[in-house]
């Protein structure tokens, strides 16, 4: 990267969770009744929550494009602003060790929100249902959630420091180019959040949201104010909408439909915001239904970028300037 290039920053702002799966083969037999006993020959805890398996898929897609004859000029830097148990805990170790080291790009953890005296993390338990396919989930979160004040003082220090370690000085705290993701849970302070970064970062950032959860009071609100919203399945339903004949021509089962919704957003943040440009919008939302399809037919991450980059029909066409 030359001196007077920008860096681009991508932060992702959401719930971090340890995930346990139950399951016998591939799943318990079905879905247990009250007071009855089943038996889950393996069981599986791995990191989990929405940013952060974004932000999984965001890295081998960064790590894949050194392989590229013409890797884009621009640098990336990855960040997690999420809350966390106390920083020694073996909870906090685990999450961060996950991400990995070696040729994986780093992630920026340290505006993370370490909890001072909580040593449990947000926890997901998993039971997904071979008769049906269905997957219950029963989740703990004890950590306090970031508030507003939290997330002005994190946005004032990333800013900041950004501009300083690159030696931008006469560009302010504004240097660099900022994309801003939420996971959509409380709508009341995320809405608050994106207006801090309009206050403060003006044109200089983007911001995407996650609308999941259909009937949440607030979640029009977050659309509304972003520059990108990702809408869930549900939420469609429930707002009425259809699908049309197209979406259901070519369905293969699903092995794990865990993380199909993540990697949908991390290739669209991938294709939008690290400026990795492909000829069109339609182009970067094909590559991410096309990347999705290829996580629900397989368990985990992993290799799941460099698949979809040798087998993608969306050529990539690197580009420094919009």
């Amino acid at each position: 990267m030359t001196p007077h290039q920008a860096t681009q920053h991508i932060v992702l702002v959401g719930a971090c969770y340890l995930d346990t799966i139950l399951r016998q083969g591939t799943s318990v037999p079905r879905y247990p009744q009250e007071d009855e006993k089943l038996r889950a020959t393996e069981q599986q805890v791995r990191r989990g929550g929405n940013c952060p398996n974004s932000l999984q898929v965001l890295q081998q897609f960064l790590a894949a494009e050194g392989a590229l004859a013409s890797p884009p000029a621009i640098e990336t830097q990855l960040h997690l602003v999420s809350p966390l148990p106390q920083r020694d805990s073996p909870a906090t170790e685990q999450i961060l060790a996950s991400f990995g080291r070696g040729p994986s790009p780093p992630v920026d953890f340290d505006h993370c929100l370490f909890r001072a005296g909580h040593m449990t993390p947000a926890s997901c338990y998993v039971l997904r249902s071979a008769a049906t396919g269905s997957r219950t989930i029963v989740n703990s979160n004890t950590l306090p959630d970031m508030t507003v004040r939290e997330f002005t003082a994190i946005v004032g220090a990333m800013t900041g420091r950004a501009a300083g370690e690159r030696g931008h000085a006469s560009t302010g705290r504004n240097a660099g180019r900022w994309w801003w993701h939420f996971e959509g849970r409380e709508p009341a302070t995320t809405l608050a959040c994106m207006r801090v970064l309009r206050q403060e970062l003006g044109e200089s950032v983007q911001i995407s949201v996650e609308v999941e959860k259909p009937g949440r009071e607030g979640l029009r609100a977050l659309a509304a104010e972003a520059d990108v919203a990702f809408f869930s399945k549900s939420w469609a339903e429930d707002c009425g909408y259809t699908s049309s004949e197209a979406c259901l021509l070519g369905e293969r089962p699903a092995r794990a439909t865990v993380g199909a919704g993540d990697t949908f957003i991390a290739c669209v943040l991938y294709g939008l915001a690290h400026r990795c440009v492909w000829l069109n919008r339609e182009a970067v939302l094909g590559f991410a239904v096309d990347t999705a399809t290829l996580k629900v037919q397989r368990e985990g991450f992993d290799e799941l970028a460099t698949d979809a980059l040798a087998n993608s029909k969306h050529q990539l066409h690197p580009n420094s300037a919009r």
